[in-house]
């Protein structure tokens, strides 16, 4: 029984959503360690290592790092698809009431970003990534909210999961319409073709899930095949999971519990660590100032709490939205700061805008430099006015 309750307490310290925020950053320090120290040189040759096979016109022989960014990341997308079809159907966006605000503000908290990285590129060769400001890393930005729990609302968590599922889809919208360079259209059908199964699947009421997920891993490698990123393949799988089975069990919900751990302990961590390896070099800090450094770093530190805030006052002022309840514009302004917190699909993104490395660098340097001032920003803002406030501190 001791041993029981010992393996309960460890599994639910782990499962904690503090535990994978804390996980990804010492990643992120480990990588950047490896990237100034001797270790260097073979880490990446360890990167650049191919790994697979070939039979026939069937292959699947890529890099570690094609492995972790292509393959496991697909893993990433389908369960945030899974969060996304879930709150279509039943959450926080299921009703226009209660979707109207976390939408716009989500809209509002991509699109500036968006347009201020635009302007400081402006017929630079750099425009192309204007994409890189405009997501939000959920598992960071949960990570801060749970470390003032209890000293700010527990809808504000909710607000911010809400606006982060959309601000999600609408970065995979973008990877999969703007990020693609070229399509081959014949595994574009065929893939189209196993999506069209499984949505028949659905309507038929399937409800084992491995009638999902082994067409979902043929769709990928169709998918990767087609030039379209490969990771757009696990969304669209999620999205043709049925979200309860006849018993009124939650698939999804089920699906997205078993996928949490291994996603937020394994998976983003390995990307933190493939990915964030930047050596540090003179003129790095300077390059903050260049049209790529600064649109990254203004989108997302001042780009998104704009964003967010601006669609929300029009919204409440409209009446088209409301804001939550416990939830006020100090709460709203302090999560926008938080939003400016890009980290993962900002990284992701910058991979797919800039193939040469010393862009790449570059764009990653400033992801990381935003996402750092963006977490303290958003911290002590909320920190400090739940310490002056004269209301009690609302937890619950």
């Amino acid at each position: 029984m001791a041993t029981t309750h010992f393996l309960k307490q460890r599994f639910i310290f782990i499962s904690h959503p503090s535990v994978g925020g804390i996980l990804l950053l010492s990643c992120v320090l480990l990588s950047m360690l490896i990237a100034n120290s001797p270790l260097a040189v073979g880490f990446q040759n360890l990167l650049d290592q191919t790994l697979g096979f070939s039979l026939y016109r069937f292959h699947l022989n890529y890099t570690v790092v094609s492995w972790i960014n292509d393959g496991l990341m697909a893993m990433f997308f389908l369960m945030a698809g899974v969060e996304i079809k879930r709150e279509l159907a039943e959450g926080q966006l299921s009703t226009v009431k209660t979707a109207a605000l976390p939408v716009l503000c989500a809209v509002g908290g991509m699109l500036v970003p968006a347009l201020i990285y635009f302007l400081f590129n402006y017929q630079a060769k750099t425009a192309i990534g204007w994409g890189i400001p405009m997501a939000t890393d959920i598992a960071f930005a949960v990570a801060i909210l749970n470390a003032l729990k209890k000293h700010i609302p527990s809808s504000l968590k909710v607000f911010l999961t809400a606006l982060a599922i959309v601000d999600d889809l609408g970065a995979i919208v973008v990877v999969a319409v703007f990020y693609t360079s070229s399509i081959e259209f014949i595994y574009l059908l065929y893939a189209g073709g196993i999506f069209a199964l499984m949505l028949l699947f659905n309507r038929l009421h399937v409800k084992n899930i491995w009638f999902y997920l082994v067409p979902g891993i043929v769709m990928w490698y169709l998918v990767h095949h087609s030039g379209v990123h490969a990771t757009i393949a696990g969304v669209l799988t999620a999205l043709a999971i049925p979200v309860r089975n006849k018993s009124g069990v939650e698939l999804s919900a089920n699906l997205e519990k078993r996928l949490t751990m291994p996603v937020n302990l394994l998976i983003l961590p390995l990307f933190a660590l493939a990915n964030t390896n930047i050596s540090f070099k003179s003129g790095m800090l300077e390059g903050l100032l260049s049209p790529l450094g600064g649109g990254i770093v203004a989108g997302l530190v001042i780009g998104k709490p704009i964003g967010i805030m601006l669609m929300a006052f029009i919204a409440v002022k409209t009446k088209v939205g409301k804001l939550p309840q416990h939830i006020n514009w100090v709460h709203l302004t302090g999560l926008g700061l938080l939003a400016g917190m890009g980290f993962t699909m900002s990284i992701f993104i910058s991979l797919l805008s800039f193939k040469a490395a010393g862009m790449q660098a570059a764009a990653k340097f400033a992801v990381l430099v935003a996402t750092i001032i963006a977490a303290l920003t958003g911290y002590l803002f909320l920190a400090v006015y739940a310490k002056t406030s004269k209301r009690s501190p609302l937890s619950q």
